[in-house]
């Protein structure tokens, strides 16, 4: 699978990548037998980048990702995390559920923001202890939106004197919006950032100012929820189809549908133009996706690997299904 390098670092990702939420029991429960099964099935498949986080599952993610790996030679993938959210033991949990994050694991430990440069090496060093590493190759500032002033003047300080002693490879931020991205690519050193759905087949917002800038900048960017939450994951969206971790309107689901003919007539399934779509920018360097099942990550990497006819592009456009504006994917 072809390997793209993270900005200047020296880090080079696959163009696909293996997201560790699912396997922290996101939404529902994942059997362990599953879950590592999922991470095999993408090293098969040639994937070599993983991500993963402290958030998913508290730690049940990484825990899982690090017992997956655990006999795979570690200079021969990429590991990133994320920092900005410490576990924190919660003394009794009364047998309570982390259902209100959205993960169905025992809400066993409660997570404490902390962004001070303190707090974020303690985060790296808990990762490091449940992946069962000495290393991870990226570490991602995660989810600073109401945390800017302690992320930009006390993490990104650290990470930047972790990257220039060698101790981790690149850095950077991922978030669920572009804006403050952007910031972080205008006003920091990052290497990459980690987009979550804000450029995808139904919403391309980042790709205004902020693309453009990783352009300039040289900063990669990290496709992460490229099927919306779940509404791009099938090639027949459901009504109870999610959305940006909520159920998909039923304009949503309609223009979906709609997209999903203009796909059929190329043979092309949704969930591939999808994929394709978000790999076809030029500032992307791998897009991330998640999998409950080894089944999942098989179908992921077959459809990454398709090719799609350039006319696909200029007939949503034609359709009003894609702003005339966003530069055709090269796939």
């Amino acid at each position: 699978m072809k390997q793209v390098r993270l900005g200047r670092s020296r880090v080079r990702v696959s163009g696909l990548g293996f997201g560790g939420a699912v396997i922290g029991n996101l939404y529902r429960e994942v059997a362990e037998e599953t879950a590592l099964a999922a991470v095999d099935a993408a090293w098969e498949a040639g994937v070599r980048y993983f991500d993963t986080a402290p958030h998913y599952g508290l730690g049940l993610a990484e825990r899982r990702l690090g017992r997956a790996l655990a006999d795979r030679p570690r200079d021969s993938c990429v590991l990133s995390t994320k920092v900005g959210r410490l576990l924190v033991p919660r003394p009794d949990d009364g047998g309570l559920r982390d259902h209100a994050a959205g993960f169905d694991v025992p809400a066993d430990h409660v997570r404490q923001w902390d962004f001070s440069a303190d707090g974020v090496r303690r985060s790296l060093e808990e990762s490091l202890r449940r992946l069962g590493v000495d290393r991870v190759d990226v570490v991602l500032l995660h989810d600073p939106d109401d945390h800017w002033e302690q992320a930009v003047g006390e993490a990104y300080p650290a990470l930047h004197e972790w990257r220039d002693q060698g101790v981790v490879g690149a850095i950077g931020a991922g978030m669920n919006q572009w804006r403050m991205l952007e910031r972080f690519v205008t006003e920091t050193d990052i290497d990459a950032v980690m987009l979550a759905g804000r450029y995808t087949l139904l919403e391309q917002s980042a790709s205004d100012t902020m693309l453009p800038a990783c352009l300039r900048r040289g900063v990669s960017v990290l496709a992460a929820g490229v099927f919306n939450g779940g509404l791009l994951a099938t090639d027949a969206p459901e009504a109870d189809a999610m959305y940006d971790y909520r159920p998909a309107s039923r304009e949503l689901r309609a223009k979906a549908e709609r997209m999903r003919e203009v796909c059929r007539a190329h043979g092309v399934s949704l969930p591939q133009a999808a994929i394709a779509f978000a790999a076809g920018h030029p500032a992307v360097a791998s897009v991330v996706l998640g999998a409950r099942s080894a089944d999942e990550v098989v179908r992921n990497a077959e459809l990454h690997s398709r090719p799609v006819p350039r006319q696909l592009w200029a007939d949503l456009v034609a359709a009003g299904l894609l702003r005339p504006d966003i530069p055709a994917p090269v796939t």
